[in-house]
């Protein structure tokens, strides 16, 4: 007879639900058999406050440790950025799965983003420290008309139980984790229980840029007792991922460095996007504040005392954008905005998503509600969120996507609607101008690069960068050297 392995999990339906679905996957991989035990733990007990004012640790994890080391259980799948850096004697590892979603999520009621712009404050529902830094600084950019001061209030208790204090009025909007819902929406019985807490409520996708997540967010471990069979740990590895692994071990790393803890008010953020990694952290340490946008993976000591040339805006002398208006209607589309100059264009979205945070900031200084953004990585950044099965819910299956951009572009995201088109002006014949004197140019897409080259070939022999979207790919495909970079401020920042 088969063995049957036991899975010991906390109680709460999200706890039970990622169990469930890592549960799955395993079988589905490898035919071994799990069944699962719910065991409660502190953490769930005590819901009158924040964890950060609980004196002790390891609320959600020293019950099931228990369990697994007195050989009840055989294994335990954790939310990873619930594991402490100190780890139980004759506990390990085993496997670290692929994660997704790492950022979190911003829900809202759909009439209360229609009275926002008479609003003098928002309460927003949080305990993380982190989240409560980042939301009341920076939150008010990214809201529409950008009026309401923006205060946290301790939100506690499972996923199903926030949303529900966000209807019943307690808050005016809950900020959570998107990978905990989107594993709800991810299982047959949980996403019954979901769709009906999100009727009536909208959300935005918070920008790591801005608001980096957890350390660990988004990723599940798996640990079991260090006496168990390596039959077990080999099934255990079949889910696991070294991508996410690769991430999150600078994430703790960086972690480990402010000195851990779930009182911790700095978010910690690690991408890995082609073979680059991009570190951000932001919020406060002993009332300092801490911002860091870093690339790992490219030398840029050969940038020191070299000058730039920003290719936008009145910059760009050569290509000049003339809108192109549209009467089609956008009614029940899922609209991705690539730049400021297609706002014109933008009439009726289901949702609304931007191609950087800049442009995010824009639109809602216009009096938009976004829905996420792209951060300057590239438009694949929105796929994952046309797959999600989060997202399905909140689109009640109005997953058409339309993409607002010049007249020459294409996308995989969903049909270009043209809304401006490049103008070419007569040349430039001063070779004092600025740009024949840089060192570096930096440039927003290889239109750009090579309708400049065309008229002024001088330009190749300069150093050239861009952002990590598709125009990075577009250079490396045309074997073109180029300096990566996360956006412009970084580049800004590497020359200081």
């Amino acid at each position: 007879m088969q063995k049957q392995f036991i899975i010991g999990t906390r109680g709460s339906l999200l706890a039970v639900t990622q169990c469930e679905l890592i549960r799955d996957e395993i079988q589905n991989k490898t035919g071994a058999k799990f069944n699962l035990k719910k065991i409660t733990t502190q953490g769930d007990q005590r819901t009158d406050k924040p964890l950060w004012q609980l004196e002790g640790k390891d609320f959600f994890t020293k019950e099931l440790d228990a369990e697994l080391l007195a050989k009840k259980i055989d294994l335990v799948v954790h939310s990873y950025k619930d594991l402490g850096s100190d780890r139980p004697e004759g506990i390990q590892l085993a496997s670290i799965t692929k994660r997704e979603y790492a950022h979190d999520i911003l829900l809202i009621k759909e009439d209360t983003i229609a009275k926002i712009q008479n609003r003098d404050q928002l309460i927003i529902g949080t305990s993380s420290p982190r989240r409560i830094v980042n939301i009341e600084s920076t939150l008010k950019e990214y809201l529409p008309y950008q009026k309401a001061a923006i205060h946290c209030k301790t939100l506690r208790g499972n996923v199903n139980t926030r949303i529900q204090k966000l209807r019943d009025g307690e808050f005016d909007a809950i900020v959570l984790a998107y990978a905990g819902l989107e594993r709800l929406a991810s299982s047959t019985e949980s996403k019954k229980t979901l769709e009906s807490l999100l009727e009536g409520i909208n959300f935005m996708v918070l920008p790591q840029k801005a608001f980096p997540s957890s350390a660990s967010q988004g990723a599940l471990a798996i640990e079991l007792a260090n006496t168990r069979d390596d039959d077990l740990v080999k099934i255990l590895k079949t889910v696991e991922c070294k991508d996410t692994i690769a991430e999150i071990s600078r994430e703790r790393k960086a972690f480990a460095t402010y000195g851990g803890g779930c009182h911790l008010a700095v978010g910690i953020h690690v991408k890995k996007i082609h073979n680059y990694f991009v570190h951000i952290q932001k919020g406060k340490v002993d009332d300092q504040s801490i911002y860091k946008l870093e690339l790992e993976g490219y030398d840029y000591s050969q940038l020191k005392d070299l000058k730039v040339y920003y290719m936008y805006g009145e910059n760009d002398f050569l290509l000049k954008k003339e809108p192109i208006s549209t009467t089609e209607s956008n009614h029940q589309t899922n609209i991705f905005v690539t730049s400021s100059y297609c706002f014109h264009n933008i009439n009726d979205a289901k949702t609304l998503w931007s191609a950087g945070t800049r442009t995010m900031r824009k639109l809602a200084q216009k009096g938009f509600w976004v829905n996420g953004s792209a951060e300057g990585f590239g438009h694949e950044e929105l796929y994952k969120f046309q797959k999600s099965n989060l997202m399905q819910i909140f689109l009640k299956k109005t997953n058409s996507w339309k993409v607002l951009s010049h007249d020459k572009a294409s996308s995989p995201l969903g049909e270009v609607i043209a809304s401006y088109s490049h103008q070419i002006t007569p040349d430039m014949t001063d070779l004092n101008h600025e740009i024949f004197q840089t060192d570096i140019i930096f440039w927003n897409s290889f239109i750009q690069y090579e309708t400049y080259l065309k008229h002024y070939p001088q330009l190749k022999n300069k150093k050239h960068a861009c952002g990590l979207g598709k125009t990075l790919k577009k250079f490396q495909n045309e074997g073109i050297d180029v300096i990566p970079v996360i956006d412009m401020n970084h580049l800004k920042n590497l020359l200081k």
